[in-house]
């Protein structure tokens, strides 16, 4: 089987080099695309070079149209407006779509789960091993532990995070919630100042932290009486996210359209 062309969407910001930097360094697929937002500095420029290393004679561009035809996916890590017109894309062309923007709000995600008619979509909040077993666990712990064990969610990112809660976060209240068979928009709680009363039974709270550079640590907490068990994944290099991408991507190429997740892929 040749080689699957994959496109890196966001090609010149941080993730968008660590992805192509990963693209070049796995074998049975290739850089075959690059986009960036009209007016970026990096319109036009070498991906490779973009990336930190040798060209490749890709220059990133602003026009998806004839990259997506071009294609067999797209990695995209860039914002919710711009992912959910790449999804539509990814559907007309009818291609492996991998999304790992966070922050989505309103009907993004019915705009991608239309897309998913077509499209071929894995969309995660995390894409690394590590997260998606901590996923797994917290469900786990969740549904054996009972509602005298209060769950609470700490993610700690760089200063340049601009969603919170962590989309990795909200994974891991999802899959919280699951275990405990309870529903996450019902029960989640994003904020407290001033006087909130007491905690109350069976929420599962979040609390976010920006600073630094961390790529990102998350710690699922459950408080019981006298007791507190704690799970907790710590990212010291984003691609570990980059190789879980093209790792989805390979493992999308021949599926049928649709929306899948990390634990498809990893066959949690």
């Amino acid at each position: 089987m040749s080689d699957m062309k994959i496109a890196v969407l966001g090609a010149g910001g941080r993730m968008g080099q660590t992805l192509t930097r990963v693209l070049a360094e796995t074998e049975g697929c290739s850089i075959a695309g690059a986009l960036e937002v009209k007016g970026s500095p990096s319109v036009g420029r070498d991906i490779g070079e973009a990336a930190g290393f040798a060209p490749v004679g890709i220059a990133i561009t602003d026009d998806p149209l004839p990259l997506f035809a071009a294609v067999d996916a797209v990695l995209d890590f860039t914002t919710p407006q711009a992912t959910v017109g790449y999804a539509a894309l990814s559907a007309q062309a009818r291609i492996v779509h991998i999304i790992g923007t966070t922050g989505f709000a309103g009907d993004d995600l019915a705009k991608i789960e239309a897309a998913a008619r077509h499209a071929t979509i894995v969309k995660a909040g995390n894409m690394s091993l590590g997260v998606n077993l901590l996923a797994a666990l917290t469900a786990r712990v969740a549904s054996i532990l009972g509602s005298e064990f209060d769950i609470e969610i700490l993610e700690l990112h760089h200063r340049h995070k601009r969603d919170a809660p962590s989309g990795t976060a909200l994974m891991l209240g999802e899959a919280a919630a699951s275990g405990r068979e309870i529903n996450l928009k019902e029960r989640g709680v994003h904020v407290r100042d001033g006087e909130t009363g007491p905690r109350r039974e069976g929420d599962i709270g979040f609390a976010a932290l920006r600073g630094g550079d961390v790529v990102g640590e998350h710690r699922v907490i459950f408080a019981g009486p006298g007791e507190r068990l704690e799970l907790g994944h710590i990212a010291t290099d984003r691609g570990i996210f980059a190789r879980g991408a093209v790792a989805a991507a390979l493992w999308a190429r021949g599926r049928q359209p649709g929306l899948y997740s990390m634990a498809d892929v990893l066959g949690f």
